[in-house]
């Protein structure tokens, strides 16, 4: 084939090259790059065409890395009867699909992890404080671990979509959460809750739900990055000034706890993705599989330490956080259509609604002396997994319009 490809190239032939970033899996925003050379050359013997298809695939973590291991990898198609072989593996390993379903069910996992932590709490509320913080601190890790420098410059390349994302976050989400709270006239423990976890970072479900909803997860991923480090103030800050009045607020202990649990985590993945890459892409195998476990047990735990006031009080409970995320979903996604094409509303719009309610959780249970403020962070698990899949797969089956306008700069 080496030598007919040779004599081909000699003659009249199109040639295109394009090039694209590829995700193994919608858990992790680690990133492989694929290059394709497509080359279509005519055949003189019966005058036919055949096309070369050669494909780079390399895993890569940093989008633009300035030196890479890779392999050409060569896969010819051509309509001259007789088979021909491909060289080209599959676009992912077997644990890469494992993981890829395991990730796509997550809403699945929330729904079991629910039924267990209501009626068999035992089961899940041994992952108490102490042992909740290190499961929430290696999600960060592992989200850390998955970053480069280069991801951070993407940023700037994209202030204005990724500032709108941020704002979003928190402002519509906070607003959203105090015109709730004091409309239906919340005790104060439960609508400084309520405030508290509008008041959160998105979370690392957003990611999947994005990727469900045929929206841009590479963005996704940049605003759950800097609404994560945006935290250490605007979750203390907004909390102070929206739920001051109701409850004391200690705003520097919360302050303290998101950097500890949040910021430092995932600094430290970053910085060793950077300058240990060969290290890190050992742990980074595992970290999603590890990842998809405490995940679920970072939803089932909150609502297993409160399902006596679920079982005696849930309809109360569920219907502020219900409209809590509702309402950010349809602000989320109206607001954006306003300047953004329909992929980029789409991610706006869950990364709107979808926040860390584990954190609002953890940071309850460690500043707030009544137990309630606790609550709506624990039914916020359940409705923001239930209501951002069923949102992802209303739009997973809607196309994107092929004249979408692309806001995002890679």
């Amino acid at each position: 084939m080496a030598s007919s490809i040779s004599r081909f190239v000699l003659k009249d032939c199109n040639l295109h090259y394009r090039e694209a970033i590829y995700r193994p899996n919608s858990y992790s925003s680690s990133s492989r790059l694929r290059s394709y050379l497509d080359l279509g050359v005519p055949v003189p013997e019966n005058g036919r065409i055949c096309t070369i298809q050669s494909q780079l695939r390399s895993p890569v973590v940093a989008v633009a890395a300035p030196s890479r291991n890779s392999q050409i990898l060569c896969k010819a198609a051509t309509d001259v009867p007789g088979d021909v072989p491909s060289s080209s593996p599959s676009g992912m390993t077997t644990y890469e699909r494992i993981i890829e379903t395991l990730t796509t069910l997550f809403p699945v996992w929330v729904i079991l992890g629910t039924i267990v932590g209501i009626y068999k709490p035992s089961a899940v509320t041994w992952l108490e404080t102490d042992l909740f913080t290190l499961g929430l601190g290696f999600l960060m890790l592992s989200m850390g671990l998955t970053l480069t420098f280069e991801d951070f410059r993407r940023c700037l390349r994209n202030p204005w979509t990724v500032g709108v994302g941020f704002l979003a976050q928190y402002l519509i989400k906070p607003m959203l959460g105090f015109t709730i709270a004091m409309t239906l006239k919340l005790s104060a423990p439960l609508a400084t809750g309520l405030i508290l976890v509008s008041c959160c970072p998105g979370g690392q479900a957003s990611n999947v739900a994005t990727y469900i909803s045929k929206g841009n997860v590479a963005l996704s991923v940049l605003m759950t990055t800097c609404s994560t480090i945006g935290a250490i103030i605007m979750t203390p800050l907004l909390t102070k000034l929206l739920a001051g009045q109701l409850v004391p607020v200690d705003a520097a202990g919360l302050a303290i706890s998101t950097f500890q649990v949040v910021l430092v985590p995932t600094i430290v993945g970053v910085l060793s993705n950077e300058f240990f890459p060969k290290f890190t892409s050992k742990i980074i195998t595992v970290t999603p599989l590890i990842g998809v476990i405490l995940t679920t047990l970072l939803c089932a735990s909150p609502i297993g330490q409160v399902s006596d006031v679920l079982k005696t009080q849930g309809a109360q409970l569920i219907l502020p956080v219900a409209v809590l995320h509702a309402a950010a979903f349809a602000l989320g996604y109206w607001v954006s259509k306003i300047s953004f094409g329909e992929s980029t509303s789409r991610t706006i719009s869950i990364e709107c609604g979808m926040q860390s309610s584990a954190l609002g959780f953890l940071l309850a249970q460690k500043h707030f002396t009544n137990p309630l403020v606790a609550v709506p962070s624990a039914v916020s698990v359940v409705c923001m997994a239930l209501g951002g899949s069923a949102l992802a797969v209303y739009w997973r089956n809607r196309p994107i319009p092929v004249d979408d306008k692309d806001d995002f700069k890679e």
